[in-house]
């Protein structure tokens, strides 16, 4: 699986930790769409960066993080075929994928620890999508935002 990362200036130090994690113990291919420092950016700006890659079929999901992960999670959820999850616990993780089949992971880089990090994404990466009522819904979601844009 092929994974794409992004974060802004709060969450650097945990954005590269789950990287190297990423690629040292689950060997898998990871984008880093940066940053790598302290300097403030605007997280939009990285967001929107990550999802034009997803959707253009650069990776197969995507990991954003930012302070609280809540502007990420709102930017993301802006570009159609998104389907942004901010996750705080591994219930959350586990039941983005199962029921709204979630293609990013959203955490907080001061709101979340390292091993509770570690473990949203374990469970986010080997859960699947359940599929049935939960492919209508998405489908009602995606209506949604095709009359908003109208």
């Amino acid at each position: 699986m092929h994974i794409l990362m992004a974060c802004d200036h709060g969450a650097v130090p945990l954005k590269n930790t789950l990287r190297d994690w990423l690629r040292a113990e689950h060997h898998l291919e990871v984008s880093d769409f940066g940053v790598d420092g302290p300097d403030s950016v605007d997280y939009p700006d990285q967001a929107g960066r990550l999802c034009r890659a997803l959707l253009a079929g650069e990776g197969e999901r995507g990991i954003l993080l930012c302070g609280t992960g809540l502007g990420m999670s709102m930017a993301a959820n802006r570009f159609a075929g998104v389907r942004a999850a901010l996750c705080h616990d591994e219930h959350g993780a586990r039941m983005s994928r199962r029921h709204n089949d979630a293609n990013v992971l959203v955490l907080g880089g001061r709101t979340t620890g390292e091993a509770v990090a570690r473990g949203i994404v374990e469970v986010w990466l080997n859960e699947g999508f359940e599929g049935d009522r939960h492919r209508r819904r998405l489908e009602k979601m995606d209506q949604l935002m095709k009359e908003s844009e109208s």
